[in-house]
């Protein structure tokens, strides 16, 4: 991902209901990412109520969740979150790419957007800047997911 964060927009949440799916795997790190994610949906008006937070075991499990929420007809925006940290092989390339088809596959299929927050990364350090440090990726999430709730508004009338 690039450090070149597109001018944010703002958007008053108040009327929006989201889901979020986050994975259990490197907990710690997806957690910090989370906080993030609700802390920027609160910032732009959205009431507690209108997050539904779903946990799953693994980044590979997201795309499942977030087309139950999305064809259960409650949300105008779905958020995955997890984390994938290079190893001695590509598997966290492989799990990153499926994830991401699916997410698209779920957001054409369902007409509700998905904001792809798996992180793929290649460090410790990595994930630690952009879940829990300087980049703050989760608040970028939630301008995007604001962003495409709106969007989907706007075209359902």
């Amino acid at each position: 991902m690039s450090l070149a964060v597109p001018e944010n927009r703002p958007v008053d949440g108040a009327a929006f209901r989201l889901g979020i799916v986050a994975a259990r795997f490197n907990e710690a790190l997806v957690d910090g990412l989370l906080a993030r994610v609700i802390d920027g949906l609160k910032a732009a008006g959205v009431k507690e109520q209108n997050v539904a937070v779903t946990r799953v075991p693994g980044s590979h499990e997201v795309p499942w969740a977030a087309q139950q929420l999305a064809t259960g007809g409650q949300c105008d925006c779905v958020i995955g979150l997890g984390v994938l940290i290079a190893g001695d092989t590509a598997h966290h390339e492989m799990v990153g790419e499926s994830v991401s088809h699916a997410l698209q596959r779920v957001a054409l299929d369902s007409s509700v957007p998905m904001i792809n927050g798996v992180m793929v990364v290649n460090s410790q350090a990595q994930a630690e800047a952009r879940c829990v440090g300087a980049i703050n990726r989760g608040a970028e999430f939630a301008a995007a997911a604001l962003e495409m709730a709106a969007l989907k508004r706007k075209f359902s009338r």
